[in-house]
């Protein structure tokens, strides 16, 4: 059976990313498991960079990790059900949120940090074998700075907006 997504190359660019994006959070999950943790591969850009940096606003952790706001904040609802995390108001601005590690969170990420340390070999020994991908993606995010692809699709068919 022919692959479509890998046919089309660069037409299905979103597709191949989502692909390679399940296939190595489903392997993270896998190894997850196999080392009895409970941890969800989304929950790592919060969880690590609190770890790193301490308690953290929604709005700091979305710019940390280039991510939407709702994106963030939708893992930190999971996280609290998880008791990962502690959120609360922010001292200088009470619409904010600020979130830091639970004792929980703090002893799992202990657990983890030699399986990250595994994870981060791994990735940069599969990134060497692919042939350095990770500079091809910078240079996709860069391009994608410069001109959005709803721009260039739109100046393609001639529409404004």
């Amino acid at each position: 059976m022919k692959d479509y997504v890998a046919e089309m190359r660069g037409a299905a660019l979103g597709a191949r990313l989502r692909r390679l994006s399940a296939a190595i959070d489903a392997d993270a999950t896998r190894i997850y498991a196999a080392m009895g943790l409970r941890f969800e591969q989304r929950w790592f850009g919060v969880i690590n960079q609190l770890s790193l940096n301490g308690p953290m606003s929604v709005s700091e952790l979305a710019a940390a990790l280039g991510i939407s706001h709702a994106s963030v904040s939708e893992t930190r609802q999971s996280l609290e059900k998880a008791g990962l995390v502690l959120s609360e108001p922010d001292r200088r601005d009470s619409r904010r949120r600020t979130l830091a590690l639970s004792r929980s969170g703090e002893v799992l990420v202990d657990r983890l940090r030699p399986l990250w340390s595994a994870f981060d070999e791994a990735a940069r020994r599969l990134d060497a074998e692919a042939g350095e991908v990770t500079q091809a993606l910078a240079r996709l995010e860069q391009a994608l700075a410069r001109q959005s692809l709803h721009d260039r699709i739109a100046a393609l068919i001639g529409h404004r907006d």
